[in-house]
């Protein structure tokens, strides 16, 4: 099915160097998003429909069904809402801490469809780009210099700067909108389903080269891509292992054990450093992992030019894996029959969490990791989690801060 977009702008994008920041208190002034479409709403009575971290987990954005708000982390605080009489957004896209925000209204939104993406400009107060197709968006993804509009079965890249529309990329059926982005200036990578159940598609766009990876025998369910994009981390509808890869070459690198059951997966984080992964599912608990993918430095990934990663991947070798697993044993720990993975089902050797983190059943969480050894959490019931976990020992983390969010009642000054 071909779906086609219409583009509209309005006296084009500001400069990358003038985005202004949530932090500015001259940004960050509560009001009106726009006259006449947003104004000043008096209900108490606010859902929450969505919740989406920044692309740095510092800040998160609530779509709610008034409107939307914007939560720093550390410290917790609202950092400024927008209210509306219409209905409330579905999607809101941060661009980490700038005023520009990706919107899609919620299906009760009489003003704005969910076909509908604005590019919302919040220093002028005003849409400064819109995107309208001919079926639902799923999800949209923002990038520094980039943005991507996910379909059910299709995804639209447009360079930021002028809305151009640069790519386009057909799915497997994608109800949830899954694609995600590297962030690092110096490469741009995309992941998304392929065209085959279990299948993740790789476009490595500063190489021009795409990498298909056959990931699960089930349907992908969530799926996460390292800073530099450079390893990815994949869930299927099973919920019960998760894998990592070596987006250059598609290499399988390391899987985890959620659980034995299936679950639905909601979200799974990777540490910065790539030392740790976050899995949160609908069993109500939080699962931390211990990677063994070895980093030189923390930020060494970021400086491989286009050069370098294309001469990593004419290194497709058993061989040139090597650097890239640690040789030292996990800390996950494992079954004490694992010395019998011959004749045992798969699970007895597998690795299982080094941390957990339990919570209420009846909602929907998304985990990320915050300064050194604790996680953050949110969930769809309006809780806000802070807990720490022992990065040597493991086990059950402790709990540091809780806060329900929607009902605060403390506004941004």
């Amino acid at each position: 099915m071909t779906m086609s977009s219409t583009v509209s702008t309005s006296q084009g994008f500001l400069p990358q160097a003038r985005h202004g920041s949530f932090e500015s208190s001259n940004v960050l002034a509560s009001g009106s998003l726009g006259q006449p479409e947003l104004e000043s709403n008096g209900s108490n009575e606010v859902e929450l429909i969505s919740a989406s971290w920044n692309q740095d987990y510092g800040c998160f954005a609530a779509g709610t069904s008034h409107g939307f708000r914007i939560y720093n982390c550390e410290p917790f605080k609202e950092t400024f809402r927008r209210d509306l009489k219409s209905g409330g957004f579905k999607i809101v896209e941060m661009l980490f801490r700038c005023n520009i925000l990706a919107l899609v209204g919620a299906d009760a939104n009489s003003q704005y469809p969910p076909n509908k993406v604005l590019i919302w400009d919040d220093h002028q107060s005003r849409c400064i780009g819109e995107f309208s197709f001919r079926s639902e968006v799923r999800s949209v993804k923002l990038r520094r210099d980039r943005i991507v509009v996910v379909l059910e079965h299709k995804l639209y890249v447009y360079n930021f700067m002028d809305l151009k529309l640069l790519h386009q990329i057909e799915t497997l059926a994608n109800p949830r909108g899954l694609c995600c982005l590297s962030h690092d200036s110096n490469t741009f990578v995309l992941a998304c389903p392929g065209l085959h159940r279990g299948q993740v598609r790789i476009e490595h766009f500063g190489l021009n080269v795409m990498k298909l990876i056959n990931a699960h025998d089930s349907h992908i369910a969530c799926l996460t891509l390292t800073m530099d994009g450079l390893l990815l981390a994949t869930a299927s509808t099973r919920g019960t292992l998760i894998r990592i890869f070596n987006t250059m070459d598609g290499t399988r690198l390391q899987e985890v054990r959620r659980g034995v059951d299936r679950a639905e997966i909601y979200g799974i984080a990777l540490s910065r450093n790539v030392q740790w992964l976050a899995v949160s599912s609908d069993k109500g608990t939080v699962h931390i992992f211990s990677l063994r993918v070895r980093v030189a430095g923390e930020d060494s990934s970021s400086h491989l030019s286009p050069a370098q990663g294309l001469a990593l991947l004419e290194q497709n070798s058993s061989s040139s894996l090597d650097g890239l697993i640690s040789p030292s044993t996990s800390a996950n720990p494992g079954s004490s029959l694992s010395f019998m993975r011959g004749v045992l089902p798969r699970y007895f050797s597998s690795e299982w969490s080094f941390a957990q983190f339990h919570l209420p059943e009846d909602t929907q969480y998304i985990a990320a990791f915050a300064s050194q050894n604790t996680v953050i959490i949110v969930g769809m019931n309006g809780s806000f989690y802070r807990c720490s976990f022992d990065p040597v020992h493991g086990g059950q983390m402790l709990q540091q801060e809780y806060v329900r969010f929607l009902q605060t009642e403390s506004r941004p000054g």
